[in-house]
């Protein structure tokens, strides 16, 4: 077979496979060792399992297991919902308050865990019976957790992203850096999005009720949160500023390495919830560790074998050859880039950003890097457009999430509830493109424009 059809019948069969239902890892796995059992020396067969673990054998990668134990200690506390409480109260006389800080809920815990499934989770079980018991919608309370969740793999510490800066050999630090100013830029225009949706909903309630014959909507009973009740949250909030202000200056103060700054989170935050919830006995302890075990074995799992994938893609030449055919086509710099994109949104809706990462990468990277882009800056894009894949359907993990932990809503629901934050994230996906800096400005201040 030549090059292209080997490709093309690898490309295939990898979709044929993930549309068949197997677990990810496994189907990814299997396609690589079948391929190697084909077309590749029989020797090849003898190292697949050195191949997987020196791919695995990074520094770096050591630190996604100790960030998901940081965000378990959060998310499986009562920790996520003391903050989030906090927060509540202090917004409280904002028009979307609660919405509001449901978003900055999100962000701050997404800043702690690095997860979009384990701040979805621990937001969302407070958030969303909250919002709907104040009247919120049932699409627009868990379009918002939905969406908001989403920013844990866009502002650091990010699994996503330290994926990104092993599959692209980029700086972590400034890879990180560079995902603040977007991160924040989306929790502006997500809670923009929030105070017009309330709103419309607070004005269409007041219709209703003025006209009678429906009772009085929640959203028109505003609780007023005193001053002493307001100050009294705060110590809950504490903890939280702390543990982010401690991961933060270890990593950019240059005091640990990102592997020892999620050491350090971990520690933090089981220190956090032994001191401030009592939380340090065995039984209380093993929720926390079961769940940092799965999450971190069927995301080692899923690393390994895309590893091994992309081993076997270059091996095969695939990479390479898809890489010169678009440089090839010689498309303009930013068709370039548009075209890239739009293959990522169209793996968004089968794949997770993991696998994306790891299958891309070797085909993407070498054109965009000869079309003269920042492979920083592309790496908080292609992290914007993957975050997209988590809350749009089939896949759609933070949907599934949100159903999960709000299974009286409808799933039709919750689709519609988070399309207007996939179009927010267009429209902060052009806004970069139009000003770069909102993604390198802050790495360059910091660290210094690359050389």
């Amino acid at each position: 077979m030549s090059g292209a059809s080997i490709g093309i019948a690898f490309g295939v069969i990898t979709l044929l496979v993930m549309f068949s239902g197997m677990p990810i890892a496994f189907g990814l796995g299997s396609v690589a060792v079948g391929f190697m059992y084909f077309f590749m020396p029989a020797s090849a067969l003898d190292t697949v399992t050195q191949n997987v673990y020196e791919e695995m054998a990074s520094i770096t990668l050591l630190s996604i297991p100790l960030f998901i134990l940081k965000g378990a200690a959060i998310g499986k506390s009562p920790a996520g919902k003391d903050l989030y409480s906090a927060m509540h109260a202090w917004m409280s006389k904002v028009p979307g308050g609660l919405g509001i800080a449901n978003v900055f809920a999100c962000a701050l815990f997404a800043a702690m865990s690095g997860s979009s499934p384990a701040t979805c989770s621990a937001i969302g079980s407070a958030g969303i019976p909250e919002m709907r018991m104040r009247g919120y919608s049932p699409g627009f309370a868990a379009g918002i957790i939905a969406a908001g969740g989403t920013l844990g793999i866009l502002l650091p510490p990010s699994i996503t992203m330290i994926l990104y800066a092993v599959a692209a050999e980029q700086s972590l630090g400034r890879l990180f850096l560079a995902g603040i100013g977007p991160g924040v830029m989306l929790v502006g225009l997500f809670a923009g999005y929030a105070v017009y949706r309330y709103r419309q909903e607070h004005a269409a309630a007041l219709v209703a009720y003025a006209a009678g014959g429906v009772a009085k909507s929640a959203l028109l009973d505003d609780h007023v949160y005193t001053l002493a009740e307001k100050v009294e949250m705060l110590p809950r909030v504490l903890p939280f500023v702390v543990l982010l202000i401690g991961v933060m200056v270890a990593l950019y103060g240059g005091y640990a390495t990102p592997s020892e700054t999620a050491g350090l989170g971990g520690i933090l935050a089981l220190l956090l919830i032994a001191i401030v919830y009592a939380i340090r006995r065995p039984a209380q302890l093993v929720p926390i560790l079961s769940s940092t075990i799965k999450e971190s074995t069927m995301l080692m799992f899923i690393i390994g074998m895309s590893l091994l994938y992309s081993y076997v893609m270059s091996s095969l030449h695939i990479s390479q050859d898809a890489a010169n055919s678009v440089v090839a086509m010689h498309l303009p710099k930013w068709v370039l880039l548009a075209a890239i994109l739009g293959m990522v949104i169209v793996l968004g809706f089968f794949l997770p950003p993991v696998s994306i990462i790891l299958m891309t990468a070797p085909i993407v990277l070498p054109p965009l890097k000869a079309a003269g882009f920042d492979l920083i800056w592309f790496g908080v894009v292609m992290t914007i457009v993957m975050e997209m894949g988590l809350i749009h359907p089939p896949v759609g993990l933070n949907i599934f999430v949100i159903k999960n932990i709000a299974p009286d809503i409808p799933l039709k629901d919750v689709i519609w509830g988070v399309m207007p934050f996939v179009g927010l994230m267009f429209v902060a996906i052009i806004l970069m493109c139009v000003f770069p800096g909102i993604a390198t400005g802050l790495p360059d201040l910091v660290m210094g424009a690359p050389k």
